[in-house]
């Protein structure tokens, strides 16, 4: 008996909880009346803006792409600099695998002429 409840009470709420939803309307936008003016205003028109503002617009403007020149230039630097240590760590790599090279010749000639030397005496 308490397992029939229980499961009755389970796809109750399985079925409750699964069942469609009435979709939300769509023309809420519609509804909803401004009470304030929502025409567009063009504030870039002639007498929209004071001279100063219209000064410091263009300050503005010349500063940002001088920023944005700098940074750039600054970025171009620094690869630079990257290339330059890549080259600097090649040219210190290429050094080190050429003694090491060396050496091991070096190894090899001494090695092969100590026993030569060991035979003919």
């Amino acid at each position: 008996m308490k397992n029939v409840l229980f499961a009755s009470l389970i796809l109750g709420i399985l079925f409750t909880g699964c069942s469609k939803k009435e979709p939300v309307d769509a023309d809420v936008a519609q509804e909803l009346n401004p009470d304030y003016d929502t025409t567009a205003i063009d504030s870039f028109s002639a007498g929209a803006t004071s001279i100063d503002i219209a000064e410091q617009i263009r300050m503005s403007s010349v500063k940002y792409r001088d920023s944005v020149k700098e940074a750039l230039r600054l970025q171009e630097e620094e690869k630079k600099l990257k290339e330059e240590l890549e080259k600097e760590n090649k040219k210190k790599l290429d050094e080190e695998k050429k003694k090491t090279d060396e050496e091991k010749k070096q190894k090899k000639a001494t090695e092969t002429s100590t026993p030569n030397e060991t035979k003919t005496e």
